[in-house]
């Protein structure tokens, strides 16, 4: 009688839900995800392969800024479907014979997790088949404080992230959070924001006769001021 090699099926997670739980060992010892990140932000994400030359010019980028990101109350975490001993390699590889783009010397001090057996990477509808089987896509997930997935990005095989794009969305997601309001196409800290739209007729009214801050193109699209150093006041740690 043949044997079935059964596999784990998870569904795809969604924004507003709970990132899905794991323990995991990493190059930082073993992580509990995501209760031990309760009260921060963090970037999980994933990269096909070690000693790849896309993923080690995004590993040196993410180390470089990763002081920028805990500022902003954001911790990174990496993830692969390689071996723990071939990450400490790895990183041990970018340290001590990499320099590009003027980052030499780069100690990547953010877990990377070892995930051979996939469940984590499935979980997170990390792999898809289009692209391999084997190595997990450019997968990122932002989530919230208490736990909750806020933005899902994946990108392909070939193509390295934009890592000014990552940041600018927790700060936005951060903003947004916190003084209620949305943020425009290409938003940038210091730009005008979105106001949320007007509820009802009277409310439309005022907005339109308005003479304050507030800038309506139209009775659903009105914009007003948002002092940078005021929302790096309320997000920094």
């Amino acid at each position: 009688m043949e044997e079935k090699n059964e596999q784990k099926s998870y569904s795809m997670p969604r924004i507003g839900e709970k990132a899905p739980e794991f323990k995991a060992v990493t190059t930082q010892g073993e992580i509990n995800f995501p209760s031990q990140y309760k009260g921060q932000w963090v970037i999980l994400f994933s990269h096909p392969a070690d000693f790849t030359p896309v993923c080690t010019s995004e590993f040196m980028t993410f180390a470089t800024l990763e002081k920028q990101f805990n500022e902003i109350n954001c911790q990174l975490v990496g993830l692969s479907v390689d071996g723990l001993y071939s990450h400490i390699a790895w990183l041990r590889t970018i340290k001590e014979k990499i320099e590009y783009k003027g980052m030499k010397d780069v100690e990547v001090k953010f877990p990377l997790i070892e995930d051979i057996t996939m469940e984590v990477a499935m979980k997170y509808g990390m792999m898809m088949p289009g692209e391999s089987n084997t190595k997990a896509v450019r997968a990122v997930f932002i989530i919230d404080p208490k736990g909750i997935i806020r933005t899902i990005i994946y990108y392909p095989l070939s193509l390295g992230r934009n890592f000014d794009e990552l940041y600018r969305a927790v700060v936005a997601l951060q903003t947004a959070d916190e003084f209620s309001i949305a943020t425009p196409a290409d938003w940038r800290p210091g730009d005008d924001v979105i106001v949320p739209t007007a509820g009802s007729c009277g409310v439309a009214r005022e907005r339109m006769e308005s003479k304050d801050q507030m800038h309506c193109y139209d009775w659903f699209f009105c914009t007003k001021k948002l002092d940078k150093d005021l929302i790096f006041k309320k997000i920094k740690k």
